[in-house]
């Protein structure tokens, strides 16, 4: 049966986030554009629109659109910036991203998930990613600072490499819960040297590895 995935990314703007506060036009636009079922396995990609999360392989997940949604406008990206992503996963998230700013450089610490996600980027054209295996707690150093981090995997607390690669201004939005079952999405902007967090709302995520995170 052949999928009119068009018209589920349409719905799924109209349905599920334009209704939940995803307001900015550019970041819709991005959830609108990136084919979302092709960073799903075979078996999921009917469901690769619906309001729910997914199995991508190696016991990890595809957040929700609506959650990608949120992180991505809490970032409020204007086109110009370079955004470090931990946790590439199947690399949907940074292909949204890469939409929205000069480039991202994507961080994961599972080998088969960053394969995968390299593929498709070059597959698609996403020529401003740049990835990595690697520590995903432990930043990645030698391109920053960075104008904004998104972490997307939860850990006890925020790790000390990343506050350190944040630019100043900078903004970072990255789920924290001292359980690994539910965790606050928190955002932290960086200005003039203080730090100061808001919580957007209550989550639920898979485990954020490493040295500054969770011990496998």
């Amino acid at each position: 049966m052949r999928h009119n995935y068009e018209k589920a990314r349409e719905r799924m703007v109209r349905e599920q986030l334009m209704p939940r506060g995803i307001t900015d036009p550019r970041v819709l636009a991005a959830m609108n554009t990136v084919p979302r079922h092709l960073f799903v396995e075979d078996a999921f990609e009917a469901q690769a629109y619906g309001d729910h999360p997914l199995p991508i392989g190696e016991g990890q997940t595809i957040s929700q659109p609506y959650i990608v949604a949120l992180m991505t406008q809490a970032l409020n990206l204007k086109g110009h910036e370079k955004v470090l992503e931990i946790g590439t996963g199947s690399g949907y998230q940074a292909a949204v991203l890469a939409q929205l700013c000069d480039k991202v450089y994507t961080v994961e610490r599972l080998k088969s998930l960053h394969i995968g996600a390299r593929k498709l980027f070059d597959q698609l054209q996403y020529f401003n990613i740049l990835c990595r295996i690697d520590d995903g707690t432990l930043g990645w150093q030698e391109h920053s600072p960075y104008d904004a981090i998104m972490v997307t995997a939860a850990g006890p607390k925020v790790p000390e490499p990343l506050l350190t690669q944040l630019a100043d201004p900078g903004v970072m939005v990255i789920p924290i819960g001292m359980e690994r079952w539910s965790q606050e999405l928190v955002l932290i902007t960086k200005e003039q040297g203080q730090t100061s967090e808001r919580v957007i709302e209550q989550v639920r995520f898979v485990s954020l590895i490493g040295n500054h995170g969770w011990q496998p």
